[in-house]
């Protein structure tokens, strides 16, 4: 049995990180074809290294997206994120797009025919995650290194952080107490800098956005506050490492802190259940937590390609649940269908919303009004305190 007392670690990395420039361009290239034909098919590949950007994959969708376009749209996210360096601008760079049609033989599988509904892009298991820690029902040591690093975007952004590079990454540790966070013992940022400031400066320019994501005390001391620990951090982004699309899985989910599915989700549309079944994964245990049901919730659900319904749908409550979990895995799929169809219809997902999830997380933002995050959103709640009788 584990401890209930430990450290644990999780790590997030910036919008301006070469893995994650990737997953930026790939859904960038996602939300291109939504915009313009909610049922396109997209599987897009980013990579990227000094001055070169390559997009490779296979696509279905409306022959007046263009390589040029695409270019176009690669060149947008480049500059948007930030990067106007000699080894890597937006303008500069060179783009090469090698894109081609979807083969015809996934398409036969996932394309609802005759008696036939959509069956899923790939075959695969999918996991979704909720806790107690955080008021996002996210665990603790993500949820903040995300949020140290969003924060310090805006301000690189708004201009109150001009010598902050794009590139960075931040690392949390925090003490657990009876299972509970109770302080961090180690946090650690390494963020891209202007060549005219050291260390130090470094080190205070940063200070304030890790203390003001930190819950009041929890602080660590100032041993174990690393920033820049190699001492300089100036050539960074793709100029620095090569960048691939899907390299940041476990950033991308939970830290760590919980089981992963079998694929990434950049630059996948919403039929590929790789990321479609784990917004579904995360969008059912986020509620039966939100519901009262259980302190932690892990659900996986299970696809073949070219088959509709779920092969297993699976919940592990910790030994935190109050209801009994056989039980709880019918009713979810009861209430929310879980084909690939089911799930797109559900929460929606046929629109252009997935470049704002390629950084700082795909669980624990806010639904927004255009449909973003909409797995996020608690609205099963009601029916799930009603099935089973929890006030």
């Amino acid at each position: 049995m584990r401890s209930r007392n430990y450290f644990f670690t999780s790590e997030s990395v910036s919008e301006g990180h070469p893995d994650k420039i990737c997953d930026r361009i790939s859904d960038s290239v996602v939300d291109l074809f939504l915009s313009q034909d909610p049922y396109a098919r997209v599987g897009c590949e980013t990579l990227c290294t000094t001055n070169l950007v390559v997009l490779a994959g296979e696509v279905r969708g409306p022959a007046s997206i263009t390589p040029a376009l695409l270019e176009e749209t690669a060149r947008k996210a480049i500059r948007e994120i930030g990067y106007e360096q000699d080894g890597f601008h937006w303008q500069k760079s060179k783009v090469n797009v090698v894109i081609h049609p979807q083969s015809a033989d996934i398409a036969q599988g996932v394309d609802a025919s005759g008696n036939k509904d959509e069956g899923a892009g790939d075959q695969g298991m999918m996991v979704g995650y909720a806790c107690r820690e955080t008021d996002a029902l996210m665990p603790a040591p993500i949820h903040y290194s995300h949020k140290i690093l969003r924060l310090m975007a805006e301000a690189r952004h708004s201009g109150k952080a001009p010598k902050l590079g794009p590139d960075a990454k931040s690392q949390v540790t925090l003490r657990y107490e009876d299972g509970k966070p109770v302080g961090a013992s180690a946090i650690v940022v390494s963020t891209q800098h202007d060549p005219s400031i050291g260390q130090d400066e470094i080190r205070e320019i940063v200070r304030p956005f890790v203390t003001q994501v930190l819950p009041k005390g929890w602080m660590c001391d100032e041993a174990h506050f690393y920033v820049n620990p190699t001492g300089r951090f100036v050539i960074g982004g793709p100029d620095g490492d090569c960048g691939l699309t899907g390299r940041k899985i476990i950033v991308d989910t939970y830290g760590g802190a919980a089981l992963h599915g079998g694929g990434a989700f950049s630059g996948k549309d919403p039929t590929k259940v790789d990321r479609s079944a784990a917004y579904a994964g995360r969008y059912l245990a986020k509620n039966v937590v939100a519901a009262g049901l259980a302190d932690r919730c892990t659900i996986q659900i299970a696809y073949a390609i070219g088959v509709s319904k779920p092969l297993s749908v699976y919940v592990d409550t910790h030994d935190t649940g109050k209801v009994d979990e056989e039980k709880l895995a019918k009713v979810l799929q009861e209430i929310m269908n879980l084909s690939p169809r089911g799930i797109r219809e559900h929460l929606k997902l046929n629109r252009p919303i997935y470049a704002r999830t390629s950084a700082y997380g795909h669980f624990g933002r806010e639904p927004e009004a255009d449909g973003g995050f909409s797995w996020e959103k608690t609205d099963l709640v009601g029916e799930l305190k009603s099935t089973f009788r929890v006030n």
